[in-house]
């Protein structure tokens, strides 16, 4: 099922389907050695969320930001995609995907990461299994009182941007990590998408946290209407 308004993953300044101004910031790296990526709400479902089979390798992760406040002053910011990049090129189109050994989903559905902890993430599934620890993941990793844990870094706006971090898993022996974002207005299901150039080839896949798109609360859209599920 195409998306058209996913096409404005990564676009600065004003995408022509939505009303607000983005801003794309780098996250660093994800390293995906089996080409086998999970996107999940780390804090509920990491290593038991959705797998996506996507190019094996080392790839950038960014984040799009929308300031969705009512004067576009910067006052109200919202994470509306967390991307990995496999190649540059201008996307043609965008499509929600299906997951790894998953039949395709009816016309009114579609598969995508429930968040109960207001969060989303990248990681590479084999990864998971090999570099997290045994144990408890909240009190040993999570929010383990240190200005390491994945909550006082995503907390920090020094680490990255304020509301993100880039953790290296435990066990890792080449980097494996985990990419993690807030999902723009919390909890919810939101799909994953695949952006590809005119010759279908996979630039990116995305996380739409669906904060793009017109102002839901005008009677008319400020721009051209989104493409709805």
């Amino acid at each position: 099922m195409q998306r058209a308004d996913a096409l404005s993953a990564l676009v600065e300044g004003y995408p022509r389907s939505t009303p607000y101004r983005q801003t794309v910031h780098h996250l660093g790296d994800i390293v995906l050695p089996s080409g086998r990526l999970e996107a999940s709400d780390p804090f509920t479902s990491l290593g038991e969320a959705f797998v996506f089979d996507v190019p094996a390798g080392t790839f950038p992760v960014r984040l799009t930001v929308a300031d969705v406040s009512d004067a576009q002053d910067g006052s109200h910011l919202r994470e509306a995609y967390l991307s990995v990049v496999f190649a540059a090129g201008e996307p043609t189109r965008a499509e929600v995907l299906v997951p790894s050994g998953a039949e395709p989903p009816a016309d009114d559905e579609f598969y995508g990461v429930p968040v109960d902890a207001g969060t989303v993430a990248f990681a590479d599934r084999e990864a998971i299994a090999r570099c997290m620890p045994s144990g408890n993941w909240y009190e040993g990793l999570f929010d383990d009182g240190s200005p390491t844990s994945w909550f006082a870094l995503m907390d920090s706006p020094d680490h990255l941007v304020a509301g993100s971090a880039n953790v290296v898993m435990p066990g890792a022996t080449a980097g494996e990590n985990v990419v993690l974002a807030h999902s723009g207005w919390g909890d919810g299901f939101y799909p994953v998408l695949g952006s590809y150039d005119a010759t279908g080839h996979l630039l990116g896949v995305h996380i739409d946290l669906l904060v793009a798109g017109p102002d839901d609360d005008d009677d008319e859209p400020r721009t051209a209407p989104h493409a709805t599920l």
